[in-house]
């Protein structure tokens, strides 16, 4: 499938695509014998010629290729590790059509490895630039059998429909109608949902009109454009440059943010769970359990600087589960135990009532570690419209195409 080119590469590249494939295998990203074979062949530093080639095969470095006005990343070429994810999780086999929604060129080489000569690939980017550096470097690699559109992914390619499997690589808040409909019954989607603030990216297999969910992973990608795009606001707490802290509102009530930057100049009140995580112990689960229970729970997004400057004790590139009360609000932390490789689960808050909604937070997290920790998340899909009483129990939430459900065993 590949061409000479690949063969031809000097060693420092196979080099370098081989330290990647290593990393891969050791974090179980890549799995399976032909995804390990697809990762050691394509040379991705192709198509980011401005980019050191070391970069292009750092298994964790995302390749940011453009930005909005407002210096939003709307353009990128994942990381190989989510990249690697993401295909172990469509489960790809010769001979499948395959839909990728949000193309960069890359994935969709790897995708028609994969799919082999008796199959086909199909791939959409709503940017003319995105899909014109797709085009260029497929045709470099000699692929025969991979289509690349400029359209908005949002309507699927029914042209080329039905599917067995869609993976979209950008982040949607919704599943829209249109891939359901062009998805096979039994086939599989892959997408970066965006669940009331947090991203997973997730499996689901369709059963007639509805998505069930088989696994999800944490990961984060650049948000979706055109008919489906749906951006969270951010309320801005604290407002000095290169300091700013602001909650992501996805689907949140609109906060009174004068009241809590007047909290967040308050004393730091305090409680701790007694709940331990292991040093390499995702919250992943966790923070869905959170988000299920709580109605106002945020993600609190802090630069660097503030938490340097002691403003807030926690910050994270995906955001901080921050349960929000009038004029108060309470955030989750962790801190060191005497046990190297333990910290204890707790949260901060501040403002009038600091202390309440903190020991609120710290009961959800408790009743998490008694009654759901090793339990997943179990996630679906329904149409928008479909009525209460025909739906899991569990969270809800609400988009214009569809209805997801989070519950729990």
């Amino acid at each position: 499938m590949t061409t000479d080119s690949t063969h031809n590469s000097p060693a420092n590249e196979q080099q370098l695509r081989d330290e990647m494939v290593r990393h891969l295998i050791e974090t179980r990203a890549a799995r399976s014998p032909r995804v390990v074979d697809a990762f050691r062949k394509v040379p991705r530093h192709l198509v980011a010629p401005g980019v050191e080639m070391a970069k292009s095969y750092d298994a964790e470095a995302a390749l940011i290729t453009k930005t909005d006005d407002t210096g939003v990343d709307i353009s990128s070429v994942s990381a190989p590790r989510i990249q690697a994810v993401q295909i172990e999780q469509a489960d790809v086999q010769p001979g499948m059509n395959v839909l990728e929604i949000g193309s960069g060129g890359v994935n969709a080489a790897y995708l028609t490895e994969l799919v082999g000569d008796h199959g086909r690939v199909v791939t959409v980017d709503i940017d003319p630039d995105v899909t014109r550096r797709a085009k260029d470097f497929l045709k470099e690699m000699g692929y025969r059998n991979v289509t690349v559109l400029t359209a908005d992914g949002g309507s699927g390619a029914v042209d080329f429909h039905p599917f067995d499997r869609i993976i979209v690589t950008v982040q949607a808040a919704d599943i829209p109608t249109p891939w359901v409909h062009q998805l096979n019954t039994g086939g599989r989607l892959v997408v970066p949902l965006r669940m009331r603030g947090m991203t997973r990216t997730i499996a689901f297999v369709r059963d007639d009109h509805r998505l069930i969910s088989d696994g999800f992973e944490l990961c984060g990608f650049v948000p979706m454009q055109g008919s489906g795009e749906n951006r969270m606001h951010v309320a801005v707490i604290h407002d000095a440059e290169g300091e700013e802290i602001g909650l992501r509102l996805d689907g949140h009530p609109q906060p009174d943010a004068k009241a809590l930057a007047a909290a967040l100049a308050m004393p730091r009140q305090a409680a701790w769970s007694g709940v331990m995580l292991a040093g390499d112990e995702s919250n992943e689960h966790l923070d869905l359990w959170l988000t299920t229970a709580l109605d106002n729970l945020p993600l609190m997004a802090a630069k660097p600087a503030a938490r340097r400057r002691g403003l807030v004790a926690s910050a994270s590139p995906l955001g901080i589960p921050t349960l929000v009360d009038g004029d108060s609000f309470a955030y989750r932390t962790v801190r060191r135990t005497a046990d190297p490789d333990r910290f204890e689960l707790g949260a901060l808050g501040h403002g009038p009532r600091g202390q309440q909604v903190t020991e609120r937070l710290v009961a959800e997290i408790q009743t998490w570690h008694r009654e759901h920790r090793g339990d997943r998340a179990h996630i679906e899909v329904y149409p928008a419209g479909t009525p209460d009483d025909q739906l899991p129990a569990g969270r809800v939430i609400d988009r214009l195409h569809s209805r997801v459900t989070i519950s729990w065993p």
